[in-house]
């Protein structure tokens, strides 16, 4: 299994307000939004989403990590005897994704595109 991306989440009351802020401070600029999650990034691959509640899992996560085989990372997960707070999901934006949750209390979500 390849890891591919990684992109920090921040959870923001004021996800218009946020996007305004990175774009301005950083100089990113949208990639994708959802209207619930905006990814923000540059040129060179740099990446940050902010996200006020997520569509369809029970908790936001605190990172993104989209690998080339989310099934191999979910068995590594399991056999790592990590709790999965949302289940790997075939979701409507073309992402198969699932949450876990760390040991520290941290959640994951890892997921490939699946368009």
């Amino acid at each position: 299994m390849r890891v591919d991306r990684v992109v920090p989440n921040l959870t923001v009351t004021d996800l218009r307000r946020a996007v305004a802020e990175h774009s301005e401070v950083l100089g990113l600029r949208v990639l994708m939004d959802h209207g619930w999650i905006v990814t923000l990034g540059d040129d060179d691959g740099h990446q940050l989403s902010v996200m006020t509640r997520d569509a369809s899992a029970p908790v936001n996560p605190d990172v993104s990590v989209f690998v080339d085989d989310v099934h191999t990372a979910l068995s590594r997960v399991e056999a790592a005897g990590l709790d999965v707070v949302h289940p790997l999901t075939n979701e409507p934006w073309d992402v198969t994704r699932f949450f876990y949750r760390t040991s520290d209390g941290r959640v994951i979500n890892v997921g490939t595109h699946t368009d």
